[in-house]
């Protein structure tokens, strides 16, 4: 997905940046990278950090995922 393509504004879950095959219809990824790298990236200051919703749920902001887009066209 294009940045083009994002919301304006709102909150990305991971499987919607990094993708998801195993869905129905798949969900292509918007960050071709894996689980481990997303997170290791995250440590290393490559990615944004999360916001917390709760316990268990962690989301990214639009904004930052389409800021890390154009830093890297």
């Amino acid at each position: 997905m294009p940045s083009s393509q994002l919301p304006d504004f709102g909150y990305l879950r991971l499987k919607q940046i990094i993708g998801d095959p195993t869905t129905d219809p798949p969900c292509p990824p918007i960050i071709p990278v894996s689980r481990a790298t997303w997170y290791q990236g995250i440590k290393d200051g490559r990615f944004p950090k999360p916001v917390k919703l709760g316990a268990r749920i962690a989301v990214w902001r639009v904004e930052d995922i389409r800021a890390l887009i154009e830093d890297t066209d």
